[in-house]
């Protein structure tokens, strides 16, 4: 590790060392960093809502099947899963910076294969278009322990909340979008829900052109630069991932909330589409009630956040599994109330939002210095597969069972994480 003839530690990159960063000038950088990482999450969460709400509805189109039509979203979130543990190599290694642009440049190619799909009518080649479209919703997801890099911990949930709110403005409006995206390819001999795509195609291009020019210096490697200790290799593969989380009984819980918040949201999410329009719903109704839940995911994320600095993170994440709990209750009784299942999808929203962000928090709060990207990519590894799972299962529910049952089951997916967060809070009450 380089160092000035002051004494201060340089952060090092695959080009030479950055410029010395000091104590006096981290809230200066902590604003810049934060304000790159806000413009970035407002382009990718553009180019992923604007996608993921038509997602469902072009499965069943090309694939001929309600019962295929949740493979498109488990594509979505394998794709989130897949690249987890390479984008937390790639960011171990160089940096956040590289990671974000080199997940977007991946999620462009993957939203292009998806309107090539459309064009030649291949189910196949659609889930390997949604898997790599998959990879922005990781960066997505990574970018908001970028934000926790750098930050004290007494606001770590804060710098993560800011991140998670930043994508509302993008995710609110890619939805609503799709109708004039769609509009965009049918003369070219497109399906409408191809149109979302292509246009997420050309936003997840600029949202790497932002990160790649302005995210400097990196936010990661100057918080290894100021860390008191260097941190072993050994520390950044997977295997010590692992070993750091299984070591702490609050990262465990963290990670468990997590996984079962992603997994919650991603099931009910996904086929709210499909059962909207079983019952006479149109493309535009569906992107409104798409953008209320995603309003309601991102746009509170920094009142969660405040909570979980305020309260500490085990009452907010409790929150996010009572308002799960609500939301399923709202969902699965609408049937044709359209009103009812807007509302049902909003406080799903809310629920994920509290879960993430608190449990983000923990997470990062219960793990050392040392130990954090890798058990960090872990989690999203993590939750990611685990919905994928729930969210491949989600359409084979839905075609059996019926939406009502998916929710209701979803909802039970809650009970074993209220027991282990009763745990976790009478064992820290006896301490």
């Amino acid at each position: 590790m380089a160092k000035t003839s002051a004494g201060l530690k340089k952060p090092e990159t695959t080009s030479g060392p950055a410029a010395a960063v000091s104590e006096r000038d981290l809230p200066a950088l902590r604003r810049r960093v934060t304000g790159v990482l806000v413009a970035g999450q407002v382009l990718g969460g553009l180019g992923v809502a604007t996608g993921i709400a038509l997602a469902a509805v072009l499965a069943q189109e090309i694939g001929g099947s309600a019962a295929l039509s949740g493979l498109a979203p488990t594509a979505v979130v394998a794709g989130t899963a897949l690249g987890s543990a390479p984008l937390g190599a790639l960011m171990n290694r160089y940096g956040r910076r590289v990671g974000l642009v080199v997940a977007y440049l991946c999620g462009s190619v993957g939203a292009a294969i998806v309107v090539a799909a459309a064009a030649l009518d291949s189910f196949t080649l659609l889930l390997v278009g949604m898997a790599g479209f998959g990879a922005a919703s990781a960066a997505n997801l990574q970018a908001r322990f970028a934000a926790a890099d750098l930050a004290v911990p007494e606001r770590r949930g804060r710098a993560i909340a800011v991140v998670v709110w930043a994508t509302t403005v993008g995710a609110v409006i890619g939805p609503n979008v799709s109708a004039p995206a769609g509009r965009s390819v049918t003369p070219l001999g497109l399906p409408a829900a191809a149109g979302p795509f292509l246009w997420a195609a050309v936003v997840f291009l600029v949202a790497a052109g932002v990160i790649g020019v302005l995210l400097r210096p990196d936010p990661l490697l100057t918080a290894r630069a100021l860390a008191p200790v260097e941190p072993a290799a050994e520390s950044r593969n997977p295997r010590a991932a692992l070993i750091a989380n299984a070591g702490s009984s609050r990262a465990r819980f963290a990670l468990a909330a997590l996984a079962v918040t992603h997994t919650v949201m991603v099931a009910v999410m996904a086929m709210t589409p499909v059962h909207l329009a079983g019952h006479g719903a149109g493309i535009e109704l569906i992107g409104l009630v798409i953008s209320g839940h995603v309003a309601g995911m991102y746009a509170f994320a920094p009142v969660m956040g405040r909570l979980s600095d305020t309260l500490g993170p085990l009452p907010v994440i409790a929150l996010g599994m009572a308002l799960l709990a609500a939301a399923a209750l709202l969902a699965g009784t609408a049937g044709p109330n359209h009103a009812q299942s807007a509302a049902g999808l909003f406080v799903l929203g809310l629920g994920w939002s509290a879960g993430i962000v608190a449990g983000s928090a923990l997470l990062t709060d219960s793990v050392a210095e040392h130990a954090r990207a890798s058990v960090q990519g872990l989690s999203d590894l993590v939750m990611s597969v685990v919905a994928g799972v729930g969210g491949a299962l989600a359409g084979l529910v839905v075609a059996v069972g019926g939406y009502g049952a998916l929710n209701l089951i979803s909802a039970c997916l809650l009970i074993p994480l209220a027991v282990a967060h009763a745990a976790l809070v009478r064992r820290r009450e006896g301490q």
